[in-house]
Parts: structure tokens; sequence; C-alpha cells
């Protein structure tokens, strides 16, 4: 399996709604939104999960960049050395 974060996804989104646009890459394992420990509202980042290698790399080259409520996804690895 393979992970990429998923960097300034707009308030209100939810998860099964990420889902959805991610697996246009590849079948998603999960996706999960950070969310603020306190308020229990979203950090405006979370990961997705892949099934393969190859769909995190075409969720990273495909959905970098994608508009989503009038933001810009960031979509890179999760797995930085």
């Amino acid at each position: 399996m393979a992970s990429v974060f998923v960097g300034n996804i707009p308030y209100g989104v939810s998860e099964d709604q990420l889902k959805a646009i991610f697996s246009e890459a590849g079948p998603v394992v999960s996706f999960r939104i950070v969310q603020d420990r306190e308020t229990g509202r979203s950090r405006g980042f979370g990961f997705c999960e892949f099934q393969s290698p190859d769909s995190a790399q075409t969720a990273m080259r495909n959905l970098n960049g994608y508009e989503l409520n009038g933001r810009s996804l960031r979509v890179d690895s999760a797995n930085r050395k």
C-alpha cells in the first residue's frame, strides 16, 4: 500500500467526498482528514491510502492542484525521507 499527503483541504469537505475524488487515480483503501484534538475541526490536511504505489503516483501527478471549493489541493508523497 502507498499513502499520499493531501493539503489545503477546504473546511466542510467530507472524507467520503475526497475518497470519491481520489478513487479516480485508483482504488482507495482509506482517507483520513486530520482533526484538531481540542475542537474536533479539520486541520486542513489528510492522508489517502491506495492499494498500489502506481495509484499513489497517479494521484500525485493528476490531482496536485485539483480545485475543490475554490482551493487547490496539494498532493505529495506521505513517505518523505
